[in-house]
């Protein structure tokens, strides 16, 4: 089976995978990028696609970050999609896996680019006791995916970031985890994928309310 074999050969992302973030000009970050990252990005999705797909009841489809627009600046991050839409991943709400130069995120992600944000957003603002019971403390929240901090949950007003997500244009709302160089399950393939799984899991009612 393909995921099977996605699984064994993924073997973890290890600390030469950060530093491609530290190579200068887009030519040469771009190639590690598509050498090193990419291979990896699709051995874990075809894993993840199917577990996300079976947890959600629709057809999901992967993507990987192509950065094609880019011309000069090279990303300062990457990663991978799935969402339930064939063509593209922004427009939906969609789950992310990908690397910054310090950590590796794992997100249910809402970007600017989501119609309906404001709809979303006033779901989640009513059903805000259900989002706090399932959303764990240690799990972190992003309301911009352009810079790579997030704020633990537990220290968060819920309410105002919601609020600020559905009022502000260009406010994003990305729940989930990050992981750091020095994590032990990041060597771990199938530990990682796992913890991976299990995130998606836990945030997929969320998800699911996304359309309610």
């Amino acid at each position: 089976m393909k995921g099977v074999c996605g699984l064994m050969k993924f073997e973890g992302f290890s600390q030469q995978d950060f530093n491609v973030f530290t190579i200068p000009g887009l030519d040469g970050r771009m190639k590690e990028i598509q050498e090193r990252i990419q291979p990896k990005f699709q051995q874990i999705g075809e894993v993840l696609v199917d577990d996300v797909q079976m947890m959600s009841g629709s057809e999901m489809y992967l993507h990987i970050a192509k950065h094609a627009r880019r011309t000069v600046n090279p990303p300062k991050d990457t990663w991978l999609a799935i969402a339930a839409n064939k063509r593209g991943y922004k427009q939906h709400p969609h789950f992310q896996i990908g690397l910054f130069d310090d950590r590796v995120f794992i997100w249910l992600a809402y970007i600017y680019e989501v119609p309906g944000k404001e709809q979303i957003a006033n779901s989640f603002l009513k059903n805000k006791k259900d989002l706090q019971r399932i959303i764990p403390d240690d799990y972190v929240i992003s309301q911009d995916h352009y810079k790579k901090e997030a704020d633990k949950f537990s220290e968060l007003d819920l309410e105002n970031v919601l609020q600020r997500f559905r009022d502000v244009k260009k406010a994003e709302l990305l729940i989930g985890r990050h992981l750091f160089p020095e994590d032990p399950i990041l060597t771990d393939g199938e530990r990682f994928v796992e913890f991976a799984r299990e995130t998606f899991e836990t945030l997929m009612p969320i998800y699911q309310l996304s359309f309610k």
